[in-house]
């Protein structure tokens, strides 16, 4: 029989063990809601947090895309896309079936203005070697074309063939590159539709006259104290150039009977603007010139005059503008339509009254680098960016109308007023 007190200790004992197994339970035991609930708090705030900073990421590079692809206006035809550099030139032949474009990514693409139309758009590509195209011009039977070049400061020949299955190969002329005459960056080149003589001028104060197979034939001060454009005019008699003067300068290259280079002589000036001439243009037949100026002004001129007679060129029009900055501007070739740009802003302007017909306003993020009307009248071409955009010439068939209406009241003869309703309706 067990000893009583012994019984008693070995109680006493496990009671004990007990009571001390219970103490470090309870101590042991971790604390609800005092360090877990922070901890969690901690992590969904770091979730969320991560969360934000992807969204905010996407929302930064999603920006410029959507403000290319959000661009959208009635007179809007096509918008051509295949540059990777900003776009420097632009050209339309002039048989009216291609446009060209040129940029900073040493790229030259052709299109289809057949395609204008369309959502999609073929377009054939070369490349300039060792360097970038920042003017582009095409020759006049539209099987070749010229190339400004940005870091040479000369140009380029390349010829334009057709493969028998219908596709189109570009590649540099058998010639050798104009040589190097320019001091400083080229702002404009040239041919003449006869194919006489090529132009080049540069941002001094001096353009080059060559012949189609690179000689110098003369080098002229426009004394303008620096060159801000020039241009051929369609009818392969002019030259034009203006800059830092409130005047646009006219030359003539003059040949004789036998198309030898005789002499580049002054033939007339465009006077009355207040301030320097940004851009200028001659329509078709090169009887109306417009120009536009830091004035804020753009202006149309009658240039169909016979200047060795000492006849000057006539105001027409004086159109003032809301806004000042870098612009451009070009008529079309039947003197209908008036499109000027500043900075951003495309204009459209009735090109009988000086009416502002349409405002565009953000055509790029930065400021338009060229515009060109089609042969045909239909189009105006607007580079800037990486992209070309085409828009409708509304403006132009709306002032056709407008004339021809005028005109038909004045015809009497029944064969002459049909004719005019039916140039009414194709402008419809």
């Amino acid at each position: 029989m067990i000893d009583a007190t012994q019984l008693a200790f070995t109680i006493a004992v496990a009671t004990v063990v007990l009571l001390v197994y219970i103490f470090f339970k309870i101590i042991a035991k971790p604390q609800p809601d005092i360090q877990a609930k922070p901890e969690k708090e901690e992590e969904e705030e770091a979730i969320k947090q991560s969360t934000k900073t992807k969204e905010k990421k996407i929302n930064l590079k999603s920006v410029p895309k959507n403000k290319e692809t959000t661009f959208k206006h009635d007179w809007l035809s096509t918008c051509l896309k295949a540059h990777s550099d900003k776009i420097t030139g632009i050209d339309f032949s002039s048989n009216g079936k291609y446009l060209l474009s040129c940029g900073n990514d040493r790229a030259v693409f052709l299109w289809s203005t057949k395609e204008f139309e369309m959502h999609q758009h073929r377009n054939f590509r070369c490349n300039v070697e060792f360097d970038h195209a920042v003017k582009i011009r095409f020759s006049p039977d539209s099987k070749s074309f010229i190339a400004g070049l940005g870091n040479a400061n000369t140009i380029k020949a390349f010829k334009i063939l057709k493969k028998e299955d219908s596709n189109i190969q570009i590649v540099s002329a058998n010639m050798e590159d104009f040589p190097q005459k320019h001091k400083t960056n080229l702002i404009n080149i040239g041919i003449s539709c006869n194919s006489k003589y090529i132009m080049t001028c540069s941002k001094d104060t001096t353009f080059n006259v060559w012949n189609p197979k690179g000689d110098l034939l003369a080098n002229i001060d426009t004394v303008l104290g620096n060159n801000n454009y020039a241009c051929i005019s369609p009818c392969g008699r002019f030259i034009g150039v203006c800059g830092f003067t409130p005047d646009v300068k006219i030359w003539e290259v003059a040949f004789d009977k036998t198309d030898n280079f005789k002499e580049v002589r002054r033939a007339f000036e465009l006077k009355g603007h207040s301030a320097g001439i940004h851009c200028f243009a001659f329509n078709s037949d090169s009887s109306r010139m417009v120009s536009v100026s830091k004035d804020k002004t753009w202006r149309l001129w009658d240039t169909k005059i016979e200047y060795e007679r000492g006849q000057d060129a006539s105001l027409l029009l004086t159109v003032p503008l809301d806004q000042k900055g870098p612009s451009l501007i070009a008529i079309s070739p039947d003197s209908y339509s008036v499109a000027v740009t500043v900075n951003t802003t495309l204009l459209f302007f009735n090109g009988l009254t000086g009416q502002c017909d349409e405002v565009i306003d953000n055509v790029f993020n930065d400021s338009i680098c060229e515009i060109s009307f089609s042969t045909d009248n239909n189009y105006l071409a607007v580079a800037g960016d990486r992209h070309v955009k085409i828009f409708r010439n509304i403006t132009g068939h709306k002032t056709a109308i407008q004339d021809l209406k005028s005109q038909l009241k004045t015809v009497k003869t029944q064969s002459g007023k049909e004719r005019i309703e039916q140039l009414i309706g194709q402008h419809r």
